[in-house]
């Protein structure tokens, strides 16, 4: 499995920021105040991801306390951190979108919603870190070259 794609979550940012401005300008006089609780989840992701990114890191590098490694509890570890660059990504730029067009709209509604749609922005921020940080806590170190203790081995008469 590659690593995520700094440039895949850009491309994504930016469609969501397309989608996030066009929907707001057209929606936006019929909508409620822009909600909380997605930003709340996204910190606590971010939050958790970032717990297990230092904990499995420590473990994979066997670090004096660490529990052993579980591979299949890794390679899980992968995909949600790759699933939530992606979230990351999109909310965030989705938040952006929506920033943009708020800024631009002289209304007291739009002012009173700017703090929800920065705060979407920067808790996006913190899960695209905390996830890209997970998938490379997962990474296995590179091992020592095995091939010159092998030669040295052979030249000494052991196989």
């Amino acid at each position: 499995m590659r690593p995520t794609s700094v440039s895949a979550l850009a491309v994504a940012a930016l469609a969501a920021a397309a989608v996030g401005w066009l929907l707001l300008s057209a929606f936006y006089s019929q909508m409620p105040r822009l909600p909380w609780l997605p930003i709340i989840v996204l910190v606590a992701l971010a939050v958790g991801e970032a717990y297990l990114a230092q904990n499995t890191s420590a473990r994979i590098q066997h670090k004096v306390g660490a529990g052993r490694v579980d591979p299949l509890a890794v390679a899980r570890y992968v995909v949600l951190a790759k699933a939530s660059a992606l979230l990351g990504a999109l909310f965030g730029g989705f938040s952006a979108g929506l920033l943009a067009w708020l800024a631009l709209e002289p209304t007291r509604a739009a002012r009173d919603d700017v703090p929800a749609a920065v705060s979407g922005v920067v808790a996006s921020l913190a899960l695209i870190g905390a996830a890209l940080w997970l998938e490379r806590a997962c990474q296995v170190p590179d091992q020592p070259d095995q091939k010159d203790g092998d030669d040295s081995d052979r030249r000494a008469g052991r196989s």
